[in-house]
């Protein structure tokens, strides 16, 4: 009788640590974590010409997220003031340097340049400008001209 009682001991006690373990794990953050929209769509977009490029559609899909992310207006400021895309930030390409993107910008965030349409190539410059530091950049290629072709409009 004592041996069953021991051996249902060790058994309850195996099955405690067993329940805490599994416990302090998910705690811990041993489960793997739920990819973001921003992080999804990042990791999928197609690289072209040295960088990463984004479709009109993975756009909207960031934008709809509500998920923090940097959006660059890369062409010059006249051209920015003429009208931009809705929270997206003036940084013309031919200011963009180390010093000046570590003023304005974070190693962490999530950012996506664009300029004109698919022949403009500034937005391609600066994201190549911007990897080469070290940021996370894609580019979302279609630029103003896409997004006002989709019945979006542009704020000044």
């Amino acid at each position: 009788m004592k041996k069953r009682l021991w051996v249902t001991a060790v058994f309850v006690f195996i099955i405690y640590l067993s329940i805490c373990n599994h416990a302090y794990s998910q705690e811990e953050g041993d489960m793997p974590m739920q990819q973001t929209i921003v992080q999804q769509v990042f990791e999928e977009s197609h690289m072209k010409n040295g960088v990463k490029e984004i479709s009109y559609d993975q756009f909207i899909k960031i934008m709809d997220s509500g998920e923090q992310f940097v959006l660059l207006d890369v062409l010059s400021a006249d051209s920015y003031d003429k009208g931009h895309i809705d929270g997206a930030a003036s940084f013309p390409v031919e200011t963009i340097n180390e010093d000046s993107a570590a003023d304005k910008l974070s190693k962490d965030s999530k950012i996506i340049v664009y300029c004109g349409s698919f022949q403009c190539s500034a937005s391609t410059q600066a994201a190549k400008k911007l990897s080469a530091l070290g940021y996370n950049v894609v580019d979302y290629k279609g630029g103003l001209k896409e997004w006002q072709e989709k019945d979006n409009s542009l704020v000044q």
